[in-house]
């Protein structure tokens, strides 16, 4: 617990700098999008709660820097963002009222912050890429544990991955995000074993473990320990083109998983606590921190170099969740507002202002539910309660 206190700084910067840049470029996506068909915007806010900082520019829209800094919003003149806000125009701001505009542009206007924090990851990835290029190795199984799946299915000691799931195994974390959040599915594998394909079928099982950085988590194991072989790590530099390809592919393999772990999660085949939140994101960054420092085997050059880069890969994984989890059909996100712009579509007519406000409130309340027990998960993740009572 006096680790997690004394590093509480490290927590708020981590938190601040992840969140910071993957919301202000959504809103920014909203805001250009806004814009660009005429609207007029009442404010742009980062955080919520009071005004630390606020001016107001020559269109009369508000840009404003709140005490909580746990994400933001753009308020368009006459939208509906809460339940009090149906029926509402603020006079002011340079433009047209938000109803005004057509269907289609509103829908734009609500997919342009989900589309720009796609935008945001492909650049990140690319970037990471770019600069580090791609090493592929091979790995070999050095551990099995009795009565777990991996054993179970016929997998021994010596064994090389070749491929899971149809997919080619060319780094460990192939290994990893193909196992965790699988509990319960057969993955079909094909290992090589003495100069000769085998074809195995393993079914993770879930367990409450440590993470890659020190996080206790459920997830999918089946239960081996794993080595690079030696001499077979080999490296790629990337041109930029190569590299924005593959910011893409690794986008849409985020997205996929994503969409999967969604499915896994309504269906009740992987806890709500399996999602992340602020919490649980600024105690990633506070570990990787205290992790990577700590190294002083390491040159420093080195270490601050490998902790910039692993940031830029979480905060790209960020920014992917929060532009699909904007998506869900839900009032008060992006998605909920398509699917009031679709009704208006199909029907001609807005969707009645007291349907609107009840929708947004109970929506608001899924929310803030989901927050709550997502907010508890990221809490026990730290640790926090088992350092105590240790």
């Amino acid at each position: 617990m006096a680790d997690i206190l004394t590093q509480g700084p490290i927590f708020l910067l981590s938190l601040v700098f992840m969140l910071g840049i993957v919301v202000v470029i959504h809103e920014l996506g909203h805001y250009f999008a806004g814009r660009m068909f005429g609207a007029a915007v009442e404010s742009f806010s980062i955080g919520f709660g009071r005004p630390i900082y606020q001016r107001t520019d020559k269109r009369g829209t508000r840009w404003r820097i709140n005490w909580i800094p746990l994400g933001g919003f753009v308020k368009f003149v006459g939208e509906s963002q809460l339940p009090g806000d149906a029926g509402k125009v603020e006079a002011g701001p340079v433009g047209k009222p938000y109803p005004q505009i057509s269907v289609g542009g509103r829908s734009i206007v609500s997919i342009a912050g989900p589309a720009a924090n796609f935008a945001l990851s492909i650049v990140l990835f690319a970037l990471l890429f770019g600069f580090n290029g791609v090493t592929k190795t091979r790995l070999t199984v050095v551990g099995l544990a009795e009565g777990d799946p991996a054993i179970v299915a016929g997998m021994e000691v010596g064994d090389i991955f070749v491929e899971i799931d149809g997919k080619p195994v060319q780094s460990e974390a192939d290994i990893t995000l193909a196992i965790v959040y699988a509990t319960g599915v057969a993955l079909p594998m094909v290992m090589e074993r003495s100069g000769e394909l085998v074809e195995l079928t393993v079914t993770p099982t879930r367990r409450v473990r440590d993470n890659q950085i020190g996080q206790s988590v459920p997830q999918g194991t089946i239960g081996i320990s794993y080595s690079r072989l030696r001499d077979s790590t080999t490296h790629r530099s990337l041109n930029p083109v190569e590299a924005l390809g593959m910011g893409v592919t690794r986008t849409g393999e985020v997205l996929v998983m994503t969409t999967s772990m969604l499915s896994r999660i309504v269906t009740g085949k992987e806890p709500l606590n399996t999602l992340t939140g602020p919490v649980g994101i600024g105690d990633a960054g506070r570990r990787l921190v205290t992790l990577t420092m700590e190294r002083t085997d390491v040159p420093i050059k080195i270490r601050l170099s490998s902790l910039f880069w692993n940031i830029i890969g979480i905060c790209a994984a960020v920014s992917i969740g929060i532009g699909f989890f904007n998506l869900l059909p839900l009032p008060v996100l992006d998605g909920g507002h398509l699917v009031f712009n679709a009704y208006e579509a199909v029907t001609g007519k807005v969707m009645p202002e007291k349907v609107q406000e009840v929708a947004l409130m109970a929506g608001l309340g899924l929310l803030l539910t989901m927050f709550v027990f997502i907010t508890w998960g990221d809490i026990l993740e730290t640790g926090l309660f088992n350092r105590s009572a240790g």
